[in-house]
């Protein structure tokens, strides 16, 4: 192969490849772009070379003229490159930008005038003849001098904390600069440039990019913002490149084994080799499924190619995934573990809960036996944990406690030694308070490699997984408040029918013994312990759930007239009044809820009344609703009760259970209805009940009509 391909082809890739490495990550950052674009030219330049040289053909002088231009271009790509970094090593001033600005101007019209001179000489010889014209020579050791000057000036304006990292820079570059004058001035000392420093040129140049590649791995400060280079390699990428590289070595070692082992096998050759690959296949097939070696040899890469161990946006999605998946083969308590778990490899852990009486309990476990024991709340263990919110690492502990101790008194628990495997603590802390911890299991490649960043992680990773058990903790307790109140509704909505059949027996009782002898007192007593029997029974049958809502088509008048009849016959003054102005108003509903509900109202307004007050009740219509209205003259609310506590249960102004009003809206709104109320203080209260007409039926108007009650109002008056 031609040895100048070679050299300059190496060139090539190495440039490529820097130049790629530029254009990764940020963009914002002036000197990584300038320095990626004088890596991409001399990556042009070292491959135009490379074709020159691999084609004969290619040496004419119209390919001559593009090579030198376009090593022309790449030492103009340098010296920007260098002008930017000298540029950030001075205070920014316009003065300093100016001459600046002159500098650069003035090596480009520099450089731009050697193309052209170079241009003119080119004529048909080769291409090393060309460039070794005196004039053409002696430009190019001036770049090459000054870019030797421009690094001095580099290195002596650096930092003492920077040159660590920035020597390497310097040297790459300056080493491509003095080779450069090397070889241009043994060419002007013999007028001809040497084949064998020529092809030894692209080797030089590419063996300087692994070198300028170690500054930038040191993290330089490349701006005036001081913001770095961030070159971004993914993990998975190199883990499986490495691994795959690494296979492939493995084959090749093994071809070649199994080569030799044919030769010296004899008549034994053949089954030799088989033998021979296939048990070499087999033990590289459980090397690359090997956890240990996996988690190993990804701790390796970490160590030598990372600043830093983990991948925190790829660490903190998986923890959040890992968290947030909801299935029925694992709880969160499990995946709480697994989470912090997977961070560093550990193959199993304990997660221990703190209960109501403040002792911490094993609640779940994954891949390790659990231990049943209790740790009380304050123990020194527990307020360690607590406190100082560390990870402890029980290895580091046994090799230096004092590392511990000196923080605050801690004291290992004993069942803490008795179990298996057992590595580090991890606290789980959410606002500051302990909720409980976890116990991960000895890893098999972070033991010897565990530090500052893993307990960090672990810690801010476990203030995650607090947070979720403590959402989900809420979550049941708020599932079984939630069926609490259930029962507690249910139960307010029973004394409350009790408290009004009540009513009506107590009034029955307290005219007894009067009127016992008066048969009309007698029937209305008959009737009104038959009606709360008949109450009760659907009472007793609901709480059974022997019997659901009966729905079915109401009619509104008649429901109204029935309910103020039944209301009328306690004796309870003032006696509503009945104004239906609407016939045929039917809704489909549970006829004794409905009855029920406006019968809560009824009541309601009489107990807001005094005896010489009105209660009128009226049927009426809208375009979409049959309307309820139940008016009194009471005492009425204000806008703050109305608005804050009229439809809460348990809020009340009589001092009641106050649950009468909420069930009727509650009923009201599940008919697909709605509730309206206005009232003002000492002038009367009005409710009304939107009802949404039963199908498409228009429901007739008719006059209004007064209900006449005189033979009623009279027994009730004799009583």
């Amino acid at each position: 192969m031609n040895i100048e391909v070679l050299s300059f082809g190496s060139a090539t890739v190495a440039f490529l490849l820097l130049a790629l490495a530029m254009l990764t990550g940020r963009r914002d950052n002036l000197p990584k772009r300038v320095l990626a674009l004088a890596a991409l030219t001399s990556a042009i330049w070292a491959a135009a070379v490379t074709y020159q040289a691999a084609y004969e053909d290619a040496s004419s002088a119209g390919m001559i003229s593009a090579t030198l231009v376009l090593e022309l271009i790449r030492a103009l790509g340098w010296f920007a490159f260098l002008l930017v970094m000298l540029r950030t090593a001075y205070k920014t001033t316009p003065a300093v930008s100016r001459r600046f600005r002159i500098t650069f101007t003035t090596m480009s019209v520099f450089i731009i005038g050697l193309m052209i001179l170079a241009q003119y000489r080119i004529s048909g010889g080769a291409m090393l003849d060309m460039i070794a014209g005196n004039d053409v020579l002696v430009g190019h050791l001036l770049i090459s001098i000054g870019g030797m000057l421009i690094i001095e000036q580099l290195y002596r304006n650096t930092a003492d904390e920077h040159r660590w990292a920035l020597k390497y820079l310097w040297m790459g570059i300056g080493g491509m600069f003095a080779y450069d004058f090397y070889m241009y001035s043994n060419a002007m000392l013999y007028q001809r440039i040497d084949n064998e420093l020529w092809n030894a040129r692209g080797f030089i140049h590419a063996m300087v990019v692994p070198v300028i590649g170690v500054a930038i791995r040191r993290e330089m400060r490349w701006s005036l913002g001081h913001a770095s280079i961030d070159i971004f390699i993914s993990r998975s990428i190199l883990f499986h490149t490495t691994t795959l590289v690494g296979a492939g070595l493995y084959m090749l070692i093994i071809g070649s084994g199994s080569y030799f082992v044919r030769e010296l096998g004899g008549t034994w050759g053949i089954v030799a080799q088989a033998a021979f690959v296939f048990g070499a296949t087999l033990v590289l097939a459980i090397l690359i499924f090997s956890s240990k070696v996996r988690a190993r040899l990804r701790v390796q890469l970490e160590k030598h190619f990372f600043h830093y161990k983990y991948d925190y946006r790829d660490e903190w999605l998986r923890i959040i995934r890992t968290l947030s998946v909801n299935n029925e083969v694992s709880r969160l308590h499990e995946r709480a573990i697994r989470a912090l778990a997977q961070i560093i490899d550990s193959p199993g852990g304990i997660l221990w809960l703190k209960r109501a009486n403040g002792c911490f309990e094993a609640e779940e476990h994954w891949n390790m036996e659990v231990i049943n024991v209790r740790e009380p709340g304050a123990s020194s263990f527990v307020r360690f944990l607590e406190e100082q919110q560390f990870v402890i690492s029980l290895d580091e502990f046994r090799r230096n406690a004092e590392v511990y101790v000196r923080l605050a008194p801690l004291e290992i628990p004993s069942w803490l030694d008795n179990i298996r495997n057992a590595w580090l603590v991890v606290p789980l802390v959410l606002n500051e308070s302990l909720t409980g911890f976890v116990v991960l299991a000895r890893s098999p490649a972070h033991t010897n490699y565990y530090n500052w960043e893993d307990s960090d992680l672990l810690k801010t990773a476990a203030k995650q997984a607090a947070s979720h058990l403590a959402q989900h903790q809420a979550a049941q307790e708020l599932v079984s408040a939630k069926r609490f109140e259930e029962v507690n509704r249910l139960s307010a909505f029973i004394v409350h029918d009790l408290k009004n059949m009540i009513a009506q027996l107590s009034m029955v009782v307290s005219n007894a013994a009067k009127h016992k002898n008066n048969p009309l007192f007698m029937e209305d007593a008959v009737s009104t312990v038959e009606n709360s029997v008949v109450k009760l029974n659907k009472l007793l049958s609901r709480l059974r759930g022997d019997t659901a809502d009966n729905i079915t088509t109401i009619n509104l008048c008649e429901l109204l007239e029935e309910t103020v009849r039944a209301s009328s016959k306690t004796g309870a003054l003032p006696i509503p009044v009945l104004n239906c102005q609407v016939v045929e108003a039917k809704i489909i509903a549970d006829r004794d809820r409905m009855a029920a509900n406006i019968a809560h109202l009824i009541q309601n307004s009489r107990d807001a009344c005094n005896q010489h007050g009105r209660i009128t009740i009226r049927l009426k219509k809208s375009e979409r609703y049959v309307i309820i209205e139940v008016e009194d003259t009471g005492c009425g609310m204000d806008e703050a009760f109305m608005r804050e506590r009229l439809f809460k249960p348990f809020e009340s102004t009589k001092g009641t259970m106050g649950i009468g009003v909420f069930q009727v809206r509650e009923y009201v709104e599940k008919l697909g209805g709605e509730v309206e109320v206005d009232s003002r203080v000492n002038e009367g209260t009005v409710f009304r009940l939107h009802l949404p007409f039963a199908g498409t039926q228009e429901p007739a108007i008719k006059h209004a009509q007064i209900l006449k009650l005189d033979t009623f109002d009279k027994r009730v008056r004799d009583v």
